[in-house]
């Protein structure tokens, strides 16, 4: 997806569309209505609305991806901070709440079936502060891609099945325990 003016203008108005109605309610015609452009001009981009779902959901969690800092603590602790910071976020997202309540079954594909665009780019940021942490010392020796991979399970369902045991663990003590586990998982020595 190349990104032009007229295609934000469309993703724009595609989340306004959702987050009015719902993922499934939402039409390409409604999409190119509220942009303010022509049908033909949506389906020169995407041919349907799963296509356009894709890149919508691509774009808004490519937004919430903080960039590396580099001051404070090792990389293992700048690292949690990140992931732990990004998974509250991602939680109280108004798109991804929006599709949880609605639409859930939307996100079946990317849980179950198949890595999005967004998940293999949250991997090889993962697997990158992996690398990281292993020169400095600070992340557990192991396979880098092996460890990002246990690291999106575990936050995609942070971030995604949160609501099932919010009763038993809400938000805040939600953090502290993945911090927790992410933080044992890394520390060097730690079994695997």
């Amino acid at each position: 997806m190349t990104s032009s003016r007229n295609e934000d203008g469309i993703l724009d108005a595609a989340r306004e569309c959702v987050l009015a109605v719902g993922m499934r309610r939402t039409t390409l015609t409604e999409v190119a209505r509220r942009a303010g452009v022509s049908r033909p001009t949506v389906y020169r981009h995407w041919q349907d609305m799963r296509s356009l779902t894709a890149d919508l959901l691509t774009r808004e969690l490519r937004s919430l991806l903080p960039s590396e800092d580099e001051t404070g603590g090792n990389a293992r602790e700048r690292g949690l901070d990140r992931i732990v910071s990004t998974v509250a976020t991602v939680r109280e997202h108004p798109l991804l709440r929006k599709i949880l309540e609605t639409d859930p079954e939307l996100l079946i594909t990317y849980t179950f079936d198949r890595l999005g665009t967004s998940q293999r780019e949250i991997l090889e940021v993962f697997a990158a502060a992996i690398r990281k942490g292993q020169r400095d010392g600070s992340i557990t020796d192991g396979d880098p891609e092996e460890l990002a991979a246990m690291l999106l399970l575990v936050t995609q369902s942070a971030a995604l099945s949160a609501r099932l045991v919010a009763d038993q663990l809400p938000a805040e003590r939600l953090d502290e325990q993945l911090r927790t586990m992410l933080q044992n998982y890394l520390r060097p020595d730690s079994p695997k």
